[in-house]
């Protein structure tokens, strides 16, 4: 209700915000008098709701019925702020943008379906925490459930029931895997996460190292793609260089990254999508100039794999990690690696253990009944398509990128636009520190995070190392409404 004062004193237009009538959340109240002054601000058409990717014409007539007995007594009309006003013509110092002022398609039918689909996902609670790990979908759910009550639990690679079954289950859940990342089962390596996998790969790799040797990585990315690569460097003499991205617009020039590459450098470490500002880097071209250059590419997709369509053979990078978590399945992690690194390089792992690829990556007894979850979860991304729940995401993202930069109290960090990204923002809160921001949203049950999000380096390079930032993240079944109570929460915080 706060966002529709707030419209409305912009607009110079007095108006009320009355309790909810019917099903609305709430209704806003335009006396006669007031009217007119709206009508050269809005289309034709008094009243549009989006509803799905089409639209309905709210007539006056049945506005000013219910208006006739509402306890403020005119009849007037009828807005409906929880479906975005999309008609309101541009004009300086107008909140055009603050409710979606462009004309983006409402994502309801597919958000709808998305939202069935995630148990944990009710009525109460805007999720935009998605980004430091998903809901679970419902068949991977089942699929753990199921795998636990099946009496199937068993080390694998023996011989009785139970143990083939848990030998089969991994092998199809490689293969299902390899099918999303567009790679091979055998390279598909399961753990504990994307850090433990990480420090694991490049602990291997610092005994190929020689001093004098050198690394880069670039500041858009996790700590987890940065401190394993220090560590490993301190171990071996190796030396670690870390490329800029622009503060400004949030983006990483490959240029930058060329810049460092020299005849000592062994590899390049690089985010598929940056976890904290959304921005995705030009892969294609960072892997093909770091190839070209002699140097090999560890790419992680933790950020990437939820909102992009990734095809690894493609791509051509010789690493890549991912995390279930992060797109609808259990918490668990994934490394894929090329058929030299993953057979010649030395693990460290017990003398028992398997000497062939993948198993050889895989330290301990694995955890089955994750492993059928990731499975599961890895089948929904191929069914709905990922490049449809992108486009999903993108319709419900676009309003609330609009709406944060129409706050003149807000600061929006990193990408100020749709262009290679994924829906995901980070923004300061003028006269607010960033927990306090947080905390504020979380009494309005909107999720969101505050911090680092372990970008050490990302908000280090933005000025924000003491304070860090809000960070809000569109996932498969965020709906526009989330959406309109997340913006409707900040319009009531003020600086």
């Amino acid at each position: 209700m706060q966002v529709v004062h707030y419209l409305f004193d912009c607009l110079n237009i007095p108006c009320k915000v009355l309790p909810p009538l019917f099903e609305d959340p709430c209704l806003v109240l335009l006396s006669d008098q007031n009217a007119p002054s709206l009508d050269d601000k809005l289309w034709p058409q008094d009243v549009t709701e989006r509803q799905g990717l089409g639209q309905r014409h709210v007539g006056t007539n049945e506005a000013e019925q219910a208006w006739s007995t509402a306890e403020f007594g005119a009849p007037g009309r009828c807005l409906r702020p929880r479906h975005r006003i999309y008609s309101l013509t541009a004009h300086q110092g107008s909140p055009h943008e603050l409710l979606g002022g462009q004309s983006w398609p409402r994502a309801g039918p597919i958000v709808s379906r998305m939202r069935d689909r995630f148990p944990g996902i009710g009525p109460d609670w805007a999720r935009f925490d998605g980004p430091a790990g998903t809901q679970m979908v419902d068949t991977a759910i089942d699929a753990i459930s199921d795998f636990l009550r099946s009496g199937d639990s068993a080390n694998g690679h023996g011989t009785f029931a139970a143990s083939t079954a848990s030998t089969a289950l991994v092998a199809e859940a490689r293969r299902v895997v390899a099918r999303l990342l567009g790679a091979d089962a055998d390279g598909t390596v399961f753990g504990a996460n994307m850090t433990t996998l990480t420090f694991a790969f490049t602990r291997a790799l610092a005994r190929t190292f020689n001093a004098g040797d050198e690394i880069v990585g670039t500041r858009l990315d996790h700590d987890a793609n940065v401190t394993p690569w220090q560590l490993a460097a301190n171990d071996s003499g190796a030396r670690l260089t870390l490329a800029p991205f622009d503060v400004d617009t949030g983006r990483l020039d490959p240029e930058a990254v060329f810049e460092l590459i020299g005849p000592r450098t062994r590899w390049v470490a690089v985010t598929g999508a940056s976890n904290a500002l959304g921005t995705m880097p030009d892969l294609t071209t960072i892997v093909t100039g770091a190839h070209e250059r002699g140097a090999r590419v560890f790419v992680d997709g933790v950020h990437l794999v939820p909102h992009h369509r990734v095809d690894l053979v493609a791509l051509g990078c010789d690493a890549f990690v991912t995390s279930p978590y992060k797109w609808y399945g259990p918490h668990s992690g994934i490394l894929w690696l090329t058929p030299d690194l993953r057979e010649t390089l030395d693990p460290y792992k017990v003398r028992p253990a398997p000497d062939t690829a993948p198993e050889r990556w895989e330290t301990g007894t694995a955890s089955f009944e994750a492993i059928a979850g990731i499975a599961a979860a890895a089948t929904f991304l191929l069914e709905s398509d990922v490049t449809a729940i992108a486009a999903s995401e993108r319709a419900v993202f676009a309003p609330l990128l609009d709406g944060l930069h129409a706050f003149p109290h807000v600061v929006v960090h990193g990408p100020q636009d749709l262009d290679a990204r994924t829906p995901t923002v980070s923004f300061s809160v003028a006269g607010h520190h960033p927990d306090a921001v947080a905390a504020h949203l979380a009494g309005h049950q909107v999720a969101v995070w505050s911090g680092s999000y372990y970008a050490v380096e990302t908000m280090a390079a933005l000025g924000l190392t003491e304070t860090g930032a809000i960070r809000a993240g569109v996932s498969c079944y965020t709906s526009d409404t989330d959406v309109d109570r997340l913006l409707a929460a900040l319009a009531t915080q003020a600086p």
